[in-house]
């Protein structure tokens, strides 16, 4: 039986994961598909410019990261005293960089005020957006549904682009950690991609 990522992902006990994404239907992520003869080189900057935005919103900061021709590695680490200490106006700031915004948001935002009787749904939006500005499944969730629609967009197709959500490694030590980072630094380099 599965396991929730909730209770995969505890932060608390190591900030650090590898992260991992494999494309379906034989779709190319980037480079030279065989079948079709098509380069597909200019995805990779689709996604390295999607990490960079990504990691300047998010409270997570990527260590390394490789794409290759059909799924990509990164290793992530969960900045939550980063998460605790933004404020209202940040988090919703942030927040409104990738989705738009509840109302009641948009106007604390403008006015720099909420009137008393929407002060509590403020609240609420602010505390589940600042958990989410700190969560792996978020961050993820934001990069592969841009590609995977930009992807489909230009193979004419529709469904599933990627094998599935995700999969997820902790990485419990320094020694897990710089051995992950080095297997994903090398990896394109094994590969010769």
């Amino acid at each position: 039986m599965t396991i929730s990522r909730r209770k995969l992902i505890e932060p608390q006990i190591t900030p650090f994961y590898h992260v991992i994404n494999r494309c379906v239907r034989r779709a190319y992520l980037c480079g030279d598909d065989p079948y079709n003869g098509k380069n597909y080189q200019h995805r990779r900057g689709w996604i390295v410019n999607r990490i960079k935005q990504l990691a300047s919103v998010f409270c997570i900061d990527v260590c390394a990261y490789a794409v290759m021709s059909n799924h990509y590695h990164l290793v992530l680490k969960i900045d939550i005293e980063q998460q605790q200490k933004l404020t209202p106006e940040e988090v919703i700031s942030r927040w409104l960089q990738l989705f738009s915004g509840h109302p009641i948001a948009v106007d604390f935002l403008k006015e720099g005020q909420i009137a008393a009787d929407k002060q509590q749904a403020l609240s609420t939006l602010v505390a589940e957006w600042q958990q989410r500005l700190g969560s792996i499944s978020w961050f993820m969730r934001c990069l592969n549904e841009e590609i995977a629609r930009k992807s489909n967009k230009e193979d004419q197709c529709k469904g599933a682009f990627w094998e599935g959500r995700f999969k997820s490694q902790a990485l419990l030590d320094e020694q897990a950690l710089l051995s992950c980072m080095m297997y994903v630094d090398l990896n394109p380099i094994r590969a010769k991609e």
